[in-house]
């Protein structure tokens, strides 16, 4: 059946007219599904009937960059050079290019983009353990035994779907964090785990490439018979029976590879060894360095959403020690990546985001570390839509509670999805029908948008 207007695509097998479109729009609910005259339509059909006519979002992707264990807001972000040496530690501050905002020594080369950051100082949740900590800052959620909350990538990768032949949701090195995954939703929106360190010699990855010993004739005879065995796999309503969701999320893999090994353009943004070395060298021949360059390929290819984990932060013990050790690379390749989205005119519509699960404690303690202190931390942000040389908060003279405008994981989340044109009021359905917010008591930040 031809479309009866090109932009008005058929849903469920059924081509709607404009006027259909506009009318049942007119009765779509919130959440994931459409209830019309007591009969709930398709969560297809709702999504086309919740297609919001706002402007273009702001935000074409974001790149998070997560450092796992608790990084000291204290050592890093939000020195305190006024405070006695048992808060302050071993650190110089130093200055950034926004006036009165300093950063510690660690952090120099972040320090001279600051004034294209958006630096919030009072994040703030309840969570002091590992998983606790990292599922909120993932999801936007604190973890509840009831429910399996989704990643953002995951959200993302369900609302905004596949742009050229690219997995819309990627993780970098790899996604073993059980807080990168689907929750509630489909294993289908699930990560494309790299699986590998970009910056290894030689480096691709896997599979990426069709078999030299499987000619296009052979490769669609295969494609025809995993389709056959779909369609045998469905039961007389064309659902899937059994193990509904893992059919359908095998599926929709197999078609993203198909997707993604039929196309040279989507593939090339994997080979980060088409790179000039100059560039490689300017992000650092480090494994955050290559991460976050990837990251850069893949948002500029069409990728929508890229965490990038980096682990080695929860410094207990000899934290200033620690620190030396692991920030450089981070501070070289943050500081680059901001640079060449900037140069490349994508840093506007590519929100970057530094977060970890939380921050640490005020005061060193007895072995020269600090610990976990999910009281008062500090997030970075850039591009994809916020000001530039913003501080949003402050923590207090000790570093330990919010002095001014706290901010929640769920603001930052639904100021996040806002940018990207995801509606965050929206509900999602969970198994059993039950419409689950996409974010739950979030603020939108209206004071950080450009």
């Amino acid at each position: 059946m031809p479309y009866p207007d090109p932009r008005t695509p058929p849903v469920d097998g059924v081509a709607l007219s404009r006027r259909d479109l506009i009318a049942r729009g007119l009765a779509c609910a919130a959440g994931g599904g459409l209830w019309v005259g007591g009969l709930r339509l398709g969560q297809p059909l709702a999504r086309a009937c919740a297609a919001r006519t706002d402007p273009e979002p702001r935000a074409r992707a974001v790149i998070h960059l997560f450092l796992q264990g608790g990084l000291s807001h204290l050592d890093t972000f939000d020195p305190k050079p006024d405070a006695p040496v048992e808060i302050r530690g071993s650190l110089r501050a130093v200055d950034t290019a926004v006036a009165d905002l300093q950063f510690t020594e660690l952090c120099a080369k972040t320090a001279r983009v600051a004034d294209r950051l958006v630096v919030f100082r009072g994040v703030t949740h309840t969570e002091a353990d590992h998983s606790r900590g990292t599922h909120t800052m993932l999801t936007g959620y604190q973890p509840s035994p009831a429910v399996a909350y989704p990643s953002y990538g995951a959200i993302v990768s369900h609302e905004l779907g596949l742009r050229n032949d690219l997995p819309p949701y990627v993780c970098i090195p790899d996604a073993r964090t059980p807080e990168l995954g689907t929750g509630y939703l489909s294993s289908a929106f699930g990560p494309f785990s790299l699986g590998g360190e970009p910056a290894t010699r030689g480096f691709e990855v896997r599979d990426l490439e069709a078999p030299k010993s499987v000619d296009a004739a052979r490769a669609s005879r295969r494609r025809r018979l995993v389709d056959e065995l779909d369609r045998r796999a469905a039961g007389d309503g064309g659902e899937f029976v059994g193990r509904a969701d893992a059919i359908e999320a095998t599926r929709a893999f197999y078609q993203q590879a198909f997707d993604l090994i039929g196309s040279e353009a989507a593939r090339e943004a994997f080979r980060i060894g088409g790179e000039e070395q100059a560039t490689r060298d300017r992000y650092g021949m480090t494994a955050m360095g290559q991460r976050l360059l990837l990251a850069r390929r893949l948002v500029a290819a069409g990728v929508r959403y890229v965490t990038v984990v980096d682990g080695g932060y929860d410094h207990h013990d000899e934290v200033d020690r620690n620190l030396r050790a692991r920030m450089p690379p981070v501070d070289q390749a943050f500081a680059a990546l901001i640079e060449d989205l900037d140069e490349r005119g994508l840093l506007d519509s590519t929100l970057v985001l530094l977060t970890s699960e939380f921050g640490r404690t005020p005061r060193i303690n007895a072995t020269r570390g600090r610990d976990h202190w999910p009281r008062v931390f500090t997030v970075l942000a850039a591009g994809g839509g916020l000001r530039r040389g913003l501080v949003v908060g402050a923590s207090d003279a000790s570093g330990a509670e919010p002095a001014l405008d706290a901010v929640a994981p769920a603001d930052l989340a639904a100021t996040m999805f806002e940018l990207l044109g995801i509606d965050p009021t929206k509900r999602l359905l969970s198994p059993g029908d039950r419409p689950i917010d996409i974010v739950r008591g979030g603020r939108l930040l209206t004071e950080v948008l450009a």
